[in-house]
């Protein structure tokens, strides 16, 4: 069974997260509109300095951008809201923890995008617990 298993690609990892996503509820997902999901293998240095990371690995995601509470009509053009998934922490957590992927990619993408919508850790974890 395990001979011809392999861990996701990049491209693979984002497909994941985007069908996480789409099975969100759908007042969640419209908040979402414009935010962009990528996938990295890990996150820049300048990241991880900007982060205070030990270790690359530290890492699961990262939401970049305004938040909705901060966000204003009056803005001057910004750049879209990203989420950022890092690939090799993910399936390092993953290899460490009895835990489906599935579910550690569902957990980070609601956390990143609780911080989009200016939530708190308590919000966040309502809103998984819902997702269910």
């Amino acid at each position: 069974m395990w001979t011809s298993a392999k861990a996701p690609s990049l491209a693979e990892l984002e497909t994941i997260a985007h069908d996480i996503l789409a099975r969100l509820p759908k007042t969640f997902r419209d908040l979402c509109a414009g935010v962009v999901i990528r996938v990295e293998d890990f996150p820049t240095e300048e990241i991880l300095d900007e982060m205070g990371a030990e270790s690359e690995f530290d890492l699961l995601g990262l939401f970049q951008g305004t938040g909705l509470p901060y966000q204003s009509d009056s803005d001057i053009a910004r750049l879209p809201n990203l989420i950022w998934l890092y690939r090799r922490p993910i399936l390092d957590y993953w290899a460490e923890h009895d835990e489906a992927l599935g579910r550690i990619v569902r957990h980070v993408l609601i956390h990143e995008i609780g911080h989009h919508f200016g939530l708190s850790d308590e919000d966040m974890a309502a809103i998984e617990a819902s997702a269910d």
